[in-house]
C-alpha cells in the first residue's frame, strides 16, 4: 500500500487531480474482529466492513500524511447515483475535495449495502466515478497485465495492448476472480467498455509491478491493456485534468502502446 500511496502522491504533487477507488474495508475487518456466533452474510459485511473502513481510511491517513498530503474519505452506495440530489451532491463533495488539494478515498458503504443495491464490484463503482467526475483517464489496476490472447501462465500468451470495442474477448476471458472480490477480468473489461465510450481513456494495467502508476504517466509503451476510445472523443476538450484510479489493496488482487500525455493537468 505504501507503494501505492508514494507514488499517487508524486502525481498529486505534479499538479494531477486523483480520486482513489480502495477496496479492503471488509477483510481488514476481518482480521480484527472473531464473532462469538456465526453470522449470515449480510451481518457479517456489515460488522467487519465497519470496522475495517475505520482501519483502511486511518492506514491511508497516516501514509499521506507522510507526504503532507490530506485525504478524504467518500463511502457511497449504488442509490447514490439514482437519484439527481443525492449525484450531484457527491459530485460537489469531491469537486471540493479536489479544489482543495485533497484526495477523495472512496469506497461502497457496505455498513448500509443489501445484496440487492450493491455495486458489482469496485470496477463498476470506478467507472461510474470517473463518468461522473468527466475524468481523462480510469486506471484499473489488478495482478495481470491486463487480458492476455491466452492463459496468463503460458509463456507463449501475452498482452492484448489495445482493446478496440467491437472485439468479442469472451475466449480469452478466464471467469475467476478472488475470494475476496466480487468482480473479474470480465466485469474489468465490460466496465471498461462503457466507460470508454464516453471518451474517457482505460487502461487496466499490473498494480503489482513498481511504480506502475508512474510509468503509466512517463513511459510511452507500459506494460498495460488501452480500451479504445472513439477516435471523435478520444480526447475532448472538455476533460479535466482528473486521473481516476481504481485499486485492491495487496491482500485482494484478484485474477498500449499510446503515450499518456493527456493524463498530464490542462494548462489555463
Amino acid at each position: 500500500m505504501s507503494a501505492l500511496t508514494d507514488q499517487i502522491a508524486g502525481l498529486h504533487k505534479a499538479g494531477i487531480e486523483v480520486i482513489l477507488i480502495s477496496s479492503g474495508a471488509v477483510a481488514s475487518g476481518r482480521s480484527e474482529v472473531k464473532t462469538n456466533k456465526k453470522l449470515d452474510s449480510v451481518d457479517q459485511r456489515q460488522l467487519f466492513s465497519a470496522v475495517g473502513q475505520a482501519k483502511l481510511i486511518n492506514r491511508y491517513y497516516e501514509l499521506f500524511r507522510e507526504h503532507g498530503i490530506a485525504v478524504g474519505q467518500v463511502l457511497t452506495t449504488k442509490e447514490n447515483f439514482g437519484t439527481r440530489r443525492h449525484y450531484l451532491n457527491q459530485k460537489n463533495c469531491m469537486s471540493v475535495m479536489l479544489e482543495n488539494k485533497v484526495i477523495p478515498i472512496v469506497n461502497e458503504n457496505d455498513t448500509i449495502s443489501v445484496s440487492e443495491l450493491m455495486f458489482t464490484d469496485n470496477d463498476e463503482l470506478s467507472g461510474l466515478i470517473a463518468s461522473m467526475m468527466n475524468a481523462q483517464a480510469l486506471i484499473i489496476l489488478s495482478n495481470i497485465d491486463g487480458i492476455y490472447n491466452g492463459v496468463p501462465s503460458d509463456p507463449s500468451a501475452s498482452v492484448i495492448r489495445e482493446i478496440d470495442r467491437g472485439k468479442d474477448l469472451s475466449n480469452y476471458i478466464q471467469t475467476s476472480k478472488s475470494s475476496f472480490g466480487r468482480g473479474g477480468m470480465l466485469t474489468k473489461t465490460n466496465i471498461a467498455r462503457k466507460v470508454a465510450d464516453e471518451g474517457i481513456t482505460v487502461i487496466i494495467a499490473n498494480g503489482k509491478r513498481d511504480d506502475i502508476l508512474t510509468n503509466l504517466i512517463n513511459h510511452p509503451t507500459p506494460p498495460c491493456a488501452l480500451v479504445s476510445c472513439p477516435p471523435s472523443s478520444r480526447y475532448p476538450a472538455s476533460k479535466n485534468g482528473l486521473l481516476t484510479a481504481k485499486v485492491l489493496p495487496k491482500e485482494k488482487y484478484t485474477s498500449t502502446s499510446k503515450p499518456l500525455r493527456y493524463l498530464h493537468p490542462t494548462k489555463q
